[in-house]
């Protein structure tokens, strides 16, 4: 059974993927998606071994989900996630994908593995009309410079400065949500 991938992607398009665990729970977590570049297939690397690692290589599926709720975002990047069912209520769109592995290896002393993403289902949740909000791309970003905070190959203090830098603009641009979510990763930087 195959499907399509229920929105366009272009680039490294940002998501939100569930995998099922041992324990039967659904564990969430931030996946970015690289768009194909011809007829190649949508991939996804997974750093180090993660539950979204071990998940893929024990269930070979997952469902990735396309959400613009920034708490969701940051948690899924930034905590250790766990939900009963495998779509978030807030996604607008989701494909349950088979997973493959397509490639492996080491970069700055963390292993990586580089999955292929085949949508077998896929479903529209909700339409929205698109915004743009840089308050939400900027908890992203801001879930970017944090996961690699312990990556010897980057400098912490430049890292840590440009969270403060999107933590500045979440404050100027942003809304509950998005302020809620900064307190995620605010939370999670300056508990290690």
């Amino acid at each position: 059974m195959t499907a399509s991938w229920p929105v366009d992607l272009d680039g490294v398009t940002e998501s939100v993927v569930t995998t099922l665990g041992p324990n039967d729970r659904w564990n969430v977590a931030a996946l970015g998606l690289h768009a194909p570049a011809s007829d190649d297939a949508v991939f996804a690397r997974t750093w180090g071994r993660t539950r979204t690692w071990r998940n893929f290589r024990e269930r070979g599926e997952g469902y990735v989900q396309f959400t613009v709720d920034p708490v969701d975002f940051a948690e899924a990047a930034m905590t250790v996630r766990e939900e009963t069912a495998p779509v978030l209520s807030s996604a607008n769109a989701w494909a349950r994908v088979a997973v493959e592995e397509r490639a492996s290896g080491t970069d700055g002393g963390t292993e990586w593995v580089e999955w292929t993403l085949a949508p077998i289902e896929s479903a529209v949740e909700h339409r929205t009309v698109p915004t743009t909000n840089r308050a939400y791309y900027a908890v992203v970003e801001a879930t970017v410079a944090a996961s690699r905070l312990d990556v010897p190959e980057y400098d912490t203090q430049t890292l840590r400065d440009r969270i403060d830098y999107f933590e500045a603009v979440v404050e100027r641009c942003g809304g509950e949500r998005e302020r809620e979510a900064f307190a995620v990763v605010r939370e999670r930087v300056d508990g290690e």
